[in-house]
């Protein structure tokens, strides 16, 4: 990460920038373990609740509906208060979440700690990002997505097999009892280490924060509205995969074992760590020769429906590897996130970084849930377990598919009205 900048508009030492990076990085690794931890409990979880596929689609969608009830206010709050202040507060609402979820005794107590829990840690991506747009420059703000990203695979990868081993000596309360001592140690360091908010950045006064763009336009933005399909159902559809579904595939179509379950999602997770940390490498030169994020989604994210047709296709032959192949060639739209920031002024980035994250977070509620009521509601053609599963993946990348065009005919239309 090079050239960091205080917010008063002084560099920091490089010591420094590790620091704070590694501050939020833990926070985030953290949030993604507990987005993450349902997909590995899902065989425990459904066995002693008696959880149908809805409910268990329901339970991880409400972690992103909590996620994206917070995120209008919460940009407006970064804007004005900086991310220390605002990740600290909803830090401290993600630790009640986790103890609630730990004592809850029904389904509705489960699903509203899980609601809480994501509100809780709604703030823990983009607190960071919005900080390196006042304190890096922009290929520095690639990578350092990327790599923060990576902070939240490394996070899944632990929702996975150590989980799995975790559980027999603490079972899936004492995990959440972890979990909040832990995201309370998280707000212990970035209490001592992430800088104050300085009332004048590099980019003039955060007072002024509220005059230049507000949410109205930032919706209206040809840019924004460009990466809006593809960050709903690409983005969002790549989340509620890693997060849930791939692994009830594996178990209900490919007849893996909780336990060889949880290994093929240590294995997806990790080539996603792998594939983040090679963004975070290569983007900041991808960006110097001129190639910007939506030229790359738009020659790269079709790449993903060749393994999602296959895994359709295959059915109970489609394990792991080909689902870790969709997640991996679906990173290209990740480059959407940082990229809409840089398309808004600097003082706007929290809102705009947060009605986009919005939009990425709708959309992983949608999938998850709406991925397990087709499952359900497939049942009505007599289909078996495995055919409603390949159904509803078959009904989530037509969607896929239709948000890449569109994103590709306004991308056309852009670059029409630019050669005039």
């Amino acid at each position: 990460m090079s050239e960091p900048l205080h917010p008063d508009g002084q560099r920091l030492g490089l010591r420094a920038a590790v620091l704070v990076f590694l501050a939020f990085a833990f926070a985030y690794f953290l949030s993604a373990l507990v987005r993450a931890v349902t997909a590995t409990l899902s065989p425990t979880l459904s066995v002693e609740l008696d959880l149908s596929a809805s409910d268990l689609g329901l339970l991880a969608g409400g972690y992103f509906f909590g996620f994206a009830l917070t995120q209008l206010p919460l940009g407006r709050w970064l804007d004005r208060l900086g991310p220390r202040r605002v990740i600290l507060a909803f830090l401290a609402v993600a630790v009640v979440g986790c103890a609630l979820f730990a004592l809850a005794t029904s389904f509705s107590g489960l699903l509203a700690a899980r609601v809480l829990t994501g509100m809780g840690v709604s703030a823990c991506l983009m607190a960071p990002l919005t900080g390196y747009r006042r304190w890096l420059s922009p290929p520095a703000q690639l990578r350092a997505n990327s790599w923060m990203l990576m902070t939240g695979s490394l996070g899944m990868v632990a929702a996975t097999l150590p989980v799995q081993w975790l559980l027999p000596l603490t079972g899936w309360r004492g995990l959440f009892w972890l979990l909040a001592a832990g995201i309370a140690l998280s707000m212990l360091l970035l209490a001592l280490i992430v800088p104050p908010w300085k009332p004048n950045g590099p980019e003039g006064p955060v007072a002024d924060a509220t005059a230049p763009i507000g949410y109205a336009a930032i919706w209206r933005h040809p840019y924004f509205l460009q990466m809006v399909p593809v960050g709903f159902f690409s983005y969002g559809g790549m989340v509620a995969v890693q997060t849930l579904w791939a692994g009830p595939w594996m178990v209900k179509v490919a007849g893996y074992s909780p336990a060889q379950a949880a290994a093929g999602l240590f294995a997806i997770n990790l080539s996603m760590l792998c594939t983040f940390w090679l963004w975070g490498v290569v983007n900041p030169g991808l960006a110097r020769r001129g190639l910007t994020p939506e030229r790359l989604i738009t020659f790269g994210l079709p790449l993903s429906f060749i393994p999602l047709g296959l895994i359709i296709w295959l059915g109970a032959g489609a394990g792991w590897v080909l689902w870790a192949t969709f997640c991996v060639s679906s990173t290209f739209v990740s480059l959407s996130q940082p990229a809409v920031a840089l398309a808004m002024p600097p003082q706007a980035a929290g809102r705009a970084l947060s009605a986009f994250n919005l939009v990425i977070f709708t959309g992983v509620f949608a999938v998850q849930w709406g991925i397990g009521l087709a499952i359900d509601a497939l049942s009505v053609f007599g289909w078996s377990e495995a055919d409603r599963f390949r159904g509803a993946v078959a009904l989530f990348g037509l969607c896929c598919l239709l948000a890449y065009l569109a994103f590709w005919r306004v991308g056309r239309r852009a670059a029409a009205r630019q050669a005039r």
